[in-house]
């Protein structure tokens, strides 16, 4: 073999190896949300909870410990469990971030692969002229970084909102004033300069790439560092809606998900944002209006 062939091959091979791995993370990602990410129920079950569970009086929690057996007393507790106030120790701090970091990359980085993918493209040519290689995987971790960094702000707001009485125990608004607020919030980041300024950098990974390229593991961590704020500009007023449906709740995780998606790669992605943005003015205000 050739030594041009042998080029060709190593750089098809890692291409397949960045298809595969961003692949393989976005699916344990989803896996472990499904699987209810550590906190005793799947999603599915936390999505459709027990019917009256979340009125269960001690009374009937009393009753339910005598008749609590077998398979169907096992995911009765469960539910229990989720229906009462969470005890905010430091090791239930830790499960809930790492709940809305993985959950954080399992929603954003579908989004983000265009643009991992086009700078692996680049620094396959780079290798092709012998010039200085960078993985993949460094620029990837400026994402992850940033991602982390909200997660663990959002962790902090979930903490404050649980005690102050706002979210239940299925980590869901009980406040319609609330809900109304972070909708309309939403709906109006959805029109802001900030948001379309955000919205074209991630929409535009060939422009972006032109320029900020920057050379070796630094650079290609500051860009993945600074394209993930991008990232975080566009998206954190959307994810701050999981405070309203449900930080658990999978349906919203999925719409959100999708949302996202499509707003970022289809061509009327703009339109879609603003058309979105109005609808969620129009139903925050309802709920706030039903509040007052």
């Amino acid at each position: 073999m050739s030594e041009a062939s042998l080029v060709e091959v190593v750089l098809k091979r890692d291409r397949y190896a960045v298809i595969g791995g961003i692949a393989i993370v976005i699916v344990f990602s989803w896996i472990y949300i499904l699987l209810g990410s550590g906190v005793g129920m799947s999603a599915f079950e936390i999505a459709q909870p027990s019917p009256g569970m979340s009125e269960m009086t001690v009374a009937e929690a009393g009753r339910d410990r005598v008749s609590s057996t077998g398979i169907g007393g096992a995911l009765h507790s469960a539910h229990k469990a989720m229906t009462q106030a969470a005890v905010w120790t430091p090791g239930y701090a830790t499960l809930m971030f790492f709940m809305w970091w993985v959950m954080m990359m399992a929603m954003m980085l579908p989004s983000a692969s265009p643009m991992i993918l086009l700078f692996a493209a680049v620094n396959r040519k780079q290798r092709a002229l012998d010039a200085p290689y960078v993985p993949t995987a460094v620029f990837a971790a400026g994402y992850v970084i940033v991602w982390g960094g909200f997660s663990l702000l959002a962790t902090g707001v979930q903490w404050g909102l649980e005690n102050a009485g706002i979210l239940s125990a299925m980590m869901a608004s009980t406040s319609a004033l609330f809900g109304g607020i972070v909708l309309l919030t939403a709906g109006v980041y959805q029109l802001t300069p900030l948001k379309h300024v955000c919205l074209r950098h991630c929409r535009s990974p060939v422009h972006y790439i032109a320029d900020h390229w920057r050379p070796g593991s630094f650079g290609a961590m500051q860009m993945g560092i600074e394209h993930g704020v991008f990232c975080l500009g566009c998206c954190w007023t959307l994810m701050a809606l999981l405070f309203v449906g449900g930080v658990m709740n999978l349906y919203w995780i999925a719409g959100l998900a999708v949302f996202v998606l499509l707003e970022k790669t289809i061509p009327a992605g703009h339109r879609l944002g603003a058309v979105t943005g109005i609808g969620l003015i129009l139903w925050g205000g309802w709920l706030v209006a039903g509040a007052l």
